[in-house]
């Protein structure tokens, strides 16, 4: 029975520890669960400056689900935190207070086993002590009764026998009475080991059980507590990603994208008809006009425009323009959102450099007032060093301020003269086209100035198509050679007209 309950009491701290260490490898789990979930969140984090934010609500959307994971992520942590504390920590922490226990019960079942034993050992001890003692009684009375019923036998071997015979009866009822007392004690001792002591060590072996049964009861309702504290603050987490999920808006998204890549350049207009019957006789009886050849037979090269194969269309080819300083190279609208954005960095710049300016004017100002507390010459290369980039930054804003102008007067009077035809050709709303003078031939012009002022970027002496001539705004619409159409400074440019020998007419 004893050894039954050992095993039992063993096998209850052993299972009370196997659970521990489920617990220990569950919340492993989890801590790495929180870890794996936290550097996802950190990978898919944009690594941006504030100039790059994200300006679409898909964008704006998948950072907030980001930032609802790396919550979860940290409720996850929690709960590994939790289990840690109240049920690992816990259950080691009881399992060694189980083990002292059961220690202690075992170790009082065996005092008491041991002393019912020793109680055992001298009550045998004093059994065989008496049947000894009787049986030595038996050999002195036998001698004593051959002794004198011998005549031969002395009178002093009698009473020598009889006083031996005397001697034994004594030790025989002293071992009786020894023993008699140890029966008594021992059979006490029994009495008390197996209905007092024994059954109040398995008692308080049982309570220890019964104990840890309910402990790990708790335990597992603390495991789940531990889980389900988390729930409400997962759940709005999730509620948090759903919301992500309902603010994207296509249509704002869309608009987003209209708003930051417009290039404020106005639809291409009709290409001219470029006549290549002119190099054609006709007789006097067609009724029409004859038109001068060019020589040779061949059309003058610089009708090319009708062969231009990479024409400004919306998903050409487009040249990369180089970067300059006044961000010519951009469409008209982003580069009014550039210089408006640079003069926004540079007035600020500005005031940051006017807010120290005036700290060590009142510094200096201390100093002077208080010479103990520093020199005030001490502050003056600082604050020329101030004033000067002051200076430099005023001129950057002032030199901005003065292409955003130009760029502000371009586009709004372009916008008084938008185009728009439909598939009849009617006239432009607002501006009606004119027509180019009454001869066939294309017109071109050469580029008298090299300059970079306007929509184009144009080089000295380079021929272009005129497709609209100014019209009294300052602008000649022209387009390249190579198809790209635009507005360029009519004063930038020289027009010239020239007839060659076979009379085709034709703008330089």
């Amino acid at each position: 029975m004893t050894n039954n309950l050992d095993k039992h009491s063993q096998w209850g701290i052993d299972f009370l520890e196997r659970y521990a260490k489920f617990v220990k490898e569950r919340l492993e789990i989890e801590q790495a669960y929180a870890k794996q979930l936290r550097s996802l969140v950190k990978k898919y984090c944009p690594k941006r400056s504030k100039d790059d934010e994200p300006r679409f609500t898909s964008c704006l959307s998948f950072y907030s689900i980001l930032n609802e994971l790396n919550d979860y992520a940290g409720q996850r942590e929690v709960v590994a935190e939790e289990m840690g504390h109240k049920v690992y920590g816990e259950l080691m922490r009881y399992s060694q207070d189980l083990k002292g226990e059961r220690k202690l019960h075992l170790q009082e079942g065996r005092k008491t086993q041991q002393y019912l034993d020793q109680c055992w050992k001298h009550m045998d001890n004093s059994k065989k002590k008496f049947e000894r003692e009787c049986k030595e009684a038996e050999k002195s009375q036998l001698i004593y009764e051959r002794l004198d019923s011998d005549i031969n036998a002395t009178k002093s071997e009698v009473e020598k026998a009889k006083s031996q015979l005397y001697l034994r009866q004594h030790m025989v009822e002293e071992s009786k009475n020894e023993y008699a007392a140890q029966l008594q004690n021992f059979n006490s001792e029994q009495w008390k080991h197996f209905n007092v002591a024994i059954p109040q060590i398995f008692k308080n072996l049982q309570d220890m059980d019964e104990r840890r049964t309910v402990k790990l009861g708790e335990m597992y309702r603390s495991f789940a507590e531990v889980e389900r504290r988390v729930i409400p603050i997962i759940s709005k987490c999730l509620e948090g990603m759903v919301t992500a999920a309902k603010n994207v808006d296509e249509r704002r998204d869309s608009g987003v994208v209209v708003e930051s890549f417009k290039s404020g350049f106005e639809p291409p207009g009709d290409f001219p008809f470029e006549d290549f019957s002119q190099n054609i006789q006709r007789t006097g009886s067609d009724g029409t006009i004859g038109t001068p050849k060019t020589e040779g037979g061949k059309p003058d090269p610089k009708h090319a425009v009708g062969r231009t194969k990479n024409k400004l269309w919306l998903f050409g080819k487009k040249p990369k323009a180089p970067t300059l300083e006044d961000l010519s190279h951009l469409p008209p609208e982003q580069r009014r959102k550039k210089l408006q954005q640079r003069i926004d960095e540079l007035n600020k710049e500005l005031q940051k450099e006017m807010d120290q300016r005036d700290a060590l004017n009142k510094m200096k100002d201390v100093y002077e007032k208080n010479p103990q507390m520093g020199d005030p010459g001490s502050l003056q290369p600082k604050i020329s060093e101030t004033i000067c980039n002051m200076e430099k930054l005023r001129s950057e804003i002032h030199k901005n301020e003065s292409w955003l102008a130009e760029v502000e007067g371009k586009h709004g009077s372009r916008s008084e003269r938008r185009p728009s035809a439909d598939v009849n050709h009617h006239a432009p709303h607002g501006r009606e086209r004119s027509a180019l003078p009454d001869y066939t031939g294309v017109m071109m012009l050469k580029i008298q100035l090299c300059s970079n002022e306007g929509t184009l970027v144009m080089n000295e002496n380079e021929v272009l198509y005129v497709i609209e001539i100014d019209k009294g705004d300052g602008w000649t619409r022209i387009r390249k050679q190579g198809g790209e159409e635009g507005y360029v400074p009519t004063s930038y440019v020289e027009i010239t007209l020239e007839k060659n020998r076979k009379g085709a007419v034709t703008y330089i």
